[in-house]
């Protein structure tokens, strides 16, 4: 589900208190937004840290610029090019993105990007020498995936048509690893769809540290079931199809290897004779000898962690975590090895929270490194050197992020960031220096630079321009409260009030709900384009609401993993509670509240038009999973378990099971061309709508994805959107 750090889009909303508009001011209209995009905030274009992190670069006009960090000046143009040629056909190099080698002795350069998925794509790409001043064409000019340098500087690895690659730059060989790849067939050194969306990567091989062994996925998925999408556009719809596992059905089969360039010999990994597993993160050690791999079982409530020897495949089980739900969700940051050899880094949630542990290579706990009743969000960087780990964390409020550093016997430990707020940080190579991407509920906010001690270097972007935009439009101050339920329970909320609020006068309310497990939509942190969205109903007399429910994140394990086994049961008890608690403010019109979300908000809007029992007048539903039993494995069955186990889990709160006790106006949205939430959601929803005699409304989106963007698409929603509030709320 979308779930994203993006800084630029956000999703986050928030936030300042009311203010009363200043004569001048002016009222946003949704042409501001989402045509002419006037409150788009600035950031640092292509940033990269160098090596030596006194300097860093930018790409400006097709040109790497490397800037100074002490007075961001600009010192040199690394790379013009503009001045670059294709060598095969002539044309203009138009670079989208750049990465420099690890010695920055060269530089790929990636053009013509061509989106797949969500984190996918292919593209031409060129590699430049600096130092010979000479252009290489990877796989003569035909679009390629993933390419990456190896560590010593001599290779790139890619994929291409489902197949793994090596260019060599000494002689300008390619090499080919693997020699089986086929679309909706096998894959190799690229996730398949599912571990793509659930398990957040594409890139499945991984370069040893002495550049001399490469270790891949091979995803066998000739087994599992397609999913066909309509394209339109032609006289006669072309199909999509690709593999999209559902719950309860077959997985690909996954498999490991690693080759020896030298030799060019595979040798197989043994992560055991299961195939009804995952193999959600690899990655080699400080030892280009060892390999480690972390293994996990269908219902993902076990993690092993696998040491593996390079030179033959075999492996043992090091570590292993369980847990009564779910082993929380696996990324990078969950581990670190250490260049010592001996240890890595661990985070939990072994405590009800989670933290960063300290193991040794033999599996055994040396010691916990942070504890409290706050959660670490992320592993930033280990200054091994000095013994100090920097992460972020929830120790301040669930409603922000900030960075501390601890020394790795657990002692020590400060608040980095200092200012109130949203923060997310990006260290150079060496750990002396952070560039902190930094919001408020009041400001845009930007980027600057620091140093490991917290002390600001630089400001690299203050959005000074857009809060002068900002000034000129009449806008107000959402405000965070907490309240409790009849059950007990505190939830955590915002709410916008207009800007000339009148306490004695009854205000309509929209509900904006997400409700994922582990998501969070009240935070201190400014938002992105629904912000202003938001700004412009209060203008005309809404107030805006959002209330994280039970299974949202930011608050320990128990609070988020309440939800397991039954979906949409307490999350939409919550958003019920809501409404009551706000239909007894005296400023609210108890008859007028509305809700709306997207995905797992969709889902949620369902719901609480068909369990709320009249509460609320309208309901909004963008991209909705209407039934648990049409959505991937890996998502849902970590919450669920199979249908096969759990069938209640997947029907008792499914809206399409309660069709007949629809109340109020209700919007139902969808993209036809959605990879992610089929539009199957939507169709058999409103199948099940139309035996029940229910009324409602429908826009669908032809050949749009879950995003439902591109071109005016966005502004043609959000006006329906608008209009549909204004007309029914």
């Amino acid at each position: 589900m979308i779930q994203k750090r993006l800084f630029l889009l956000l999703l986050g909303l928030l936030f300042l208190g009311p203010l009363h508009a200043q004569e001048g001011q002016k009222e946003i209209q949704l042409e501001d937004i989402w045509l002419y995009y006037r409150f788009v905030p600035a950031f640092p274009s292509a940033f990269n840290w160098m090596q030596d992190d006194r300097y860093y670069t930018v790409m400006d006009d097709n040109e790497i610029i490397q800037y100074e960090r002490k007075n961001e000046k600009a010192v040199k143009t690394i790379l013009d090019a503009n001045e670059l040629k294709d060598p095969k056909t002539g044309d203009d190099i138009v670079v989208s993105a750049y990465v420099f080698s690890p010695d920055e002795s060269k530089v790929l350069l990636k053009t013509k990007v061509e989106s797949i998925y969500r984190r996918s794509s292919k593209e031409v790409c060129y590699v430049y020498d600096l130092k010979s001043k000479t252009l290489h064409l990877l796989h003569e000019g035909e679009k390629i995936s993933l390419p990456t340098f190896s560590p010593d500087n001599q290779h790139i690895g890619y994929t291409h048509s489902n197949d793994l690659y090596f260019h060599s730059f000494d002689g300008d060989k390619r090499t080919r690893v693997t020699d089986d790849g086929k679309w909706n067939f096998i894959m190799n050194g690229h996730t398949d769809w599912v571990y793509e969306e659930e398990f957040a990567f594409t890139q499945a091989f991984f370069w040893s540290p002495d550049s001399r062994k490469i270790a891949y996925y091979r995803f066998d998925e000739s087994h599992v079931r397609e999913f066909s999408m309509a394209m339109y556009g032609q006289l006669y719809p072309e199909p999509y199809s690709f593999k999209y596992p559902k719950a309860g059905e077959d997985n690909a089969y996954v498999d490991l290897y690693i080759y020896h360039t030298d030799a060019g010999k595979k040798v197989k990994v043994d992560i055991g004779n299961e195939k009804d597993q995952y193999i959600p993160r690899a990655k080699w050690t400080q030892d280009a000898e060892k390999f480690a791999v972390m293994r996990m079982n269908r219902l993902q409530n076990q993690l092993d962690v696998l040491l593996v020897e390079a030179g033959t495949g075999n492996s043992e089980v090091i570590l292993t975590e369980k847990e009564s739900a779910y082993v929380d969700e696996v990324t990078n940051a969950k581990w670190k090895f250490l260049k010592n050899g001996t240890e890595f880094l661990w985070q939990s949630e072994a405590d009800g929270h989670n933290h960063v542990y300290l193991y040794g290579m033999d599996g055994q706990v040396v010691r916990q490194i942070t504890k409290g009743n706050w959660d670490v969000t992320g592993i930033e960087a280990v200054d091994e050197g000095n013994g100090i780990l920097y992460y972020m964390s929830t120790e301040q409020s669930p409603l922000e992020r900030h960075l501390y550093s601890i020394t790795l016997e657990g002692k020590k430990k400060k608040q980095l960031t200092q200012e109130a707020g949203w923060h997310s940080v990006s260290f150079s190579s060496s750990n002396s220096v952070y560039m902190d991407s930094y919001s408020t509920v009041s400001k845009p906010g930007g980027a600057a630079l620091f140093d490991n001690k917290g002390k600001e270097i630089d400001v690299l972007e203050d959005n000074a321009r857009l809060e002068k935009t900002m000034e000129s439009y009449a806008l107000t101050t959402p405000e965070f409260f907490q309240f409790k339920t009849s059950e007990g329970v505190e939830l955590e909320g915002w709410m916008m009030k207009p800007t000339d609020f009148d306490a004695s006068k009854k205000y309509p309310v929209l509900q904006y709900v997400y409700g994922g497990p582990g998501s969070q939509t009240v935070k201190n942190q400014f938002g992105g384009f629904n912000y202003f969205w938001y700004q412009m109903l209060t203008q005309q007399g809404y107030i805006v609401v959002s209330v994280d429910g039970r299974g949202t994140g930011g608050r320990g394990e128990e609070f988020k993993k309440v939800t397991y086994g039954e979906l949409g049961k307490y999350e939409v008890i919550d958003q019920i509670e809501t409404a009551k608690y706000l239909g007894g403010l005296d400023y609210v019109d108890a008859d007028r509240i509305g809700i709306w979300g997207w995905s797992y908000g969709g889902y949620m809007t369902s719901l609480a038009l068909t369990k709320g029992n009249g509460i609320f007048k309208m309901g909004i539903a963008v991209a909705p999973v209407t039934s648990w039993r049409y959505y991937d494995t890996i998502y849902t069955e970590r919450y669920l378990k199979t249908p096969q186990l759990n069938p209640g889990g997947y029907d008792d709160n499914s809206p399409i099971e309660f069709a007949k006790d629809l109340q109020g106006k209700y919007l139902l949205v969808h993209g036809t061309a959605d990879d992610n939430v089929h539009y199957q959601n939507s169709l058999e929803w409103v199948d099940a709508l139309v035996k029940a005699n229910k009324q409602f409304d429908m826009a669908f989106y032809p050949n749009k994805n879950h995003g439902i963007y591109g071109g005016v698409t966005r502004f043609h929603l959000y006006r329906k959107m608008t209009d549909y509030i204004m007309a029914n709320l």
